[in-house]
């Protein structure tokens, strides 16, 4: 039989677990691997800085429920993927890396990019391993595959030296009797005593709310959970990073009710998330000291050492325990008996939304935050994948715009990233084409990873990319913030330089046309940028997540 050398051997391996898609950037010694993988068949997609390459791999990762992958090169290369992986791993979701480094036979000689590139990642990931044997290659592709989703998905690396990829191997001696072995998702069920005690809290409950998280997404329980609120008519809220789960114009949904829900609920059950400061811990007086807490987690972990002390502690899948409430309930549980907590929600929704800002759109100039908001929330289609990256904006667009999918609104999540909105948008579009994804970035954001456009432009990665342009990092009303300040650079002007189609906006009335020229631009295959210039002291009010902010 032929022989086969290290990339070669990865190449195979990569095509055998099923990757379609591969967001890298050239380099040695990964040039001959990333010629194979293009030769597999894989879609490989060059990106312009590594940190994206781990982004777009990462979105790609949410909206296909399966891992991404990326590649880099050695030394700095794979030290510029950790930021990305960093942010999945805080945000739980599955991206394998695979990094070239120096040739081990070299290790202490000072080759070229020699450093440890194992105890970098080690912080970054939740898996990582030095692959020293081409022969293992596709064994370890695989086992790296199944750590990224087992369990809480996260990130995983595997090290690829120098001499491990041109390493040559007779084909007899590989074995590929592990690779592309099923990835077998731990369908855990809950126990039933203890679905029971939750029914029998719920059939108690007068003020219960459900907050829920990615972990809904991961195990695709959408469904489950739309027919438990419909079931019960529970009041329910999602982490920034799970929305879309069940519609937001849901009638048990009470978005700006948020903090009397939280405040007057004498039951939380959680499901599928942490108590993280995303959720401030399920605290007092964020949230009642009386209540009742459940919580269904995969992670025996996250309820054995949760922040707040559970009641009712289920280890099980989202799905599956979703699906035993659904039918426990039957018979147990009647909507009828939360219409009153329901209707103080509804009263504090209605409440807010007529409250001065809510009720009509502001035509000041420089044009309002918020109101560039509600024009994107205006234009998008109801299944749109929705990118929100930066300061403001983010906080503006967290207020006012709503989704309607699982899966389809991202942002940076609990680690906070600044850049991640193009290549998260660029990474949603390989993962869904056929579906609109729209990015809107802060000016600040938009400039750590702008480059990308380039990569859309040469990919044919058809995007509409809004960016508030606010002159600068957040918004600065005392004009105290030292760095805030970048200027109103016309990026439209950069973006047309690139190839993109682009439009600059001043007027708020202008907004809608602007956006219908570009998607339209889009629509035939252009990627499209639409500047629109913002004001720089707009600053939003919202739940304060730190004890210090941007």
């Amino acid at each position: 039989m032929a022989a086969l050398n290290g990339s070669e051997i990865l190449a195979k391996a990569l095509k055998r677990e099923g990757v379609e898609e591969l967001f890298f950037l050239m380099g040695g010694p990964m040039l001959a691997a990333e010629s194979a993988t293009i030769n597999e068949g894989i879609r490989c997609i060059d990106v312009r800085h590594e940190q994206a390459a781990a982004m777009m791999a990462q979105a790609y990762s949410r909206l296909r429920q399966r891992p991404g992958f990326c590649m880099a090169a050695s030394g700095p290369a794979t030290i510029n993927l950790s930021t990305g992986l960093a942010n999945a791993l805080i945000d739980c979701c599955p991206v394998v890396a695979l990094g070239g480094a120096s040739p081990v036979l070299g290790n202490g000689k000072q080759v070229f990019q020699e450093i440890d590139q194992m105890e970098i990642m080690s912080g970054c990931v939740k898996y990582a391993a030095r692959v020293h044997d081409a022969r293992r290659i596709p064994e370890m592709l695989n086992v790296a595959t199944q750590r990224a989703m087992s369990g809480k998905p996260g990130p995983v690396y595997l090290d690829l030296p120098g001499d491990t990829l041109y390493q040559m191997v007779d084909e007899a001696d590989i074995d590929w009797s592990q690779s592309g072995r099923p990835i077998l998702g731990a369908h855990t069920p809950a126990p039933q005593a203890q679905i029971d005690e939750l029914v029998a809290a719920l059939a108690k409950a007068e003020r219960p709310v459900l907050l829920t998280g990615s972990g809904i997404i991961w195990s695709q329980a959408w469904d489950e959970m739309q027919k438990f609120v419909d079931a019960t008519g529970i009041p329910f809220y999602t982490t920034p990073q799970g929305r879309g789960v069940v519609p937001e114009d849901h009638p048990c949904c009470f978005p700006a009710a948020r903090s009397t829900a939280f405040r007057d609920a004498d039951l939380i059950a959680v499901v599928g998330t942490r108590l993280n400061y995303i959720v401030g811990h399920l605290a007092p007086p964020r949230f009642s000291g009386d209540a009742t807490i459940a919580r269904i987690d995969i992670d025996v972990e996250e309820i054995s050492e949760s922040a707040r002390a559970v009641d009712i502690g289920i280890v099980a899948d989202a799905k599956v325990a979703l699906g035993q409430l659904n039918q426990a309930i039957s018979g147990k549980v009647d909507p009828a008996q939360y219409d009153y907590w329901r209707g103080v929600l509804a009263e504090k929704e209605a409440s807010k939304r007529a409250g001065p800002g809510s009720n009509s759109l502001s035509d000041a100039v420089p044009i309002h935050p918020l109101r560039l908001c509600e024009e994107v929330k205006n234009f998008m289609d109801r299944d749109a994948v929705l990118v929100v990256d930066g300061q403001e904006i983010l906080n503006y667009g967290r207020q006012s715009m709503p989704t309607y999918a699982p899966g389809h609104r991202l942002n940076s999540g609990p680690f906070g990233t600044m850049g991640v909105g193009l290549p998260f948008g660029l990474g949603a579009k390989v993962a869904k084409p056929d579906t609109q994804v729209i990015v809107v970035h802060g000016d600040g954001s938009f400039g750590l990873n702008a480059m990308e456009l380039d990569t859309a432009v040469r990919h044919k990665i058809p995007v509409l990319v809004v960016i508030s342009l606010n002159g600068g990092w957040t918004a600065d009303p005392e004009q105290d913030k030292p760095g805030r300040n970048l200027g109103y650079t016309r990026y439209d002007k950069m973006a047309e330089a690139l190839g993109c189609y682009s439009e600059y906006v001043e007027e708020p009335g202008e907004i809608p046309a602007a956006l219908a020229r570009a998607q339209a631009k889009v629509d035939d295959g252009m990627v499209a940028v639409v500047n629109v210039k913002t004001d720089w002291a707009a600053q939003a009010v919202t739940q304060k997540f730190a004890t210090y902010s941007t």
